[in-house]
């Protein structure tokens, strides 16, 4: 895909996501990796729902600024994210509400911040780690994404939002989505007791679609 397409597909998904409230105001951002190891970046303080196509920020391999506006201050997030995770081609980060709300919640799990709930949160999220709470644009959330080691594409900030990868910017918006819904889920039903994915029904998805879980491969089981 010329480069021209990728910087209309990242607007026409920022769109998307921006007009059905997923990342509100100037909040979220995109990014696409190149062939040549350089990106494009959404632009600091811009709207998903109102992107150029020619102002969004060319970056080379080394990070520096090639064309277009000043790429956004999340920059350490997505260069985290793909230094440790090998066949990330794309990530997007948003401020979506329920994703935000569970990562205040007492009992979350770090290492698998929602439980099993529904198939296709396993197959296009995977599990997701949360990490503790960074002022934006912090550079120190780079080393606490490091630390995951690339065993999660998908990766709750405290009090912030997802940061999710993917092969494609279109797996990327469509494992965010789902993140997104099943943390809507798990706050629907908190507190009632709900049936979640057993573990054989967890081992048949993983053997069945070739699955990469975390805990899963841990625990094996």
């Amino acid at each position: 895909m010329t480069h021209v397409r990728l910087r209309e597909e990242i607007c026409r998904f920022g769109r998307s996501l921006f007009e059905r409230g997923l990342t509100p105001g100037s909040s979220g951002n995109i990014s696409l990796r190149l062939d040549d190891g350089g990106w494009l970046v959404t632009p600091t303080n811009a709207s998903l729902g109102f992107l150029d196509p020619a102002r969004i920020a060319r970056l080379d391999a080394q990070g520096k600024l090639v064309s277009g506006d000043a790429p956004t201050k999340e920059i350490p997030l997505h260069t985290a994210l793909y230094e440790t995770r090998a066949g990330a081609r794309a990530i997007v980060h948003l401020h979506s509400t329920h994703a935000v709300a569970i990562t205040m919640l007492p009992e979350i799990d770090p290492k698998a911040v929602l439980p099993p709930m529904t198939p296709y949160y396993l197959m296009r999220a995977g599990q997701t780690a949360l990490v503790p709470y960074f002022r934006p644009g912090d550079p120190a959330v780079a080393d606490a994404i490091k630390g995951l080691a690339g065993r999660y594409s998908s990766v709750l900030l405290a009090n912030h939002g997802p940061v999710v990868a993917g092969v494609t910017l279109e797996a990327a918006v469509f494992a965010t989505e789902e993140l997104e819904e099943t943390a809507k889920l798990y706050l629907l039903l908190r507190g009632l007791n709900p049936r979640y994915l057993s573990p054989e029904q967890v081992s048949d998805l993983v053997r069945v679609f070739g699955l990469t879980l975390p805990r899963h491969d841990e625990h094996g089981h």
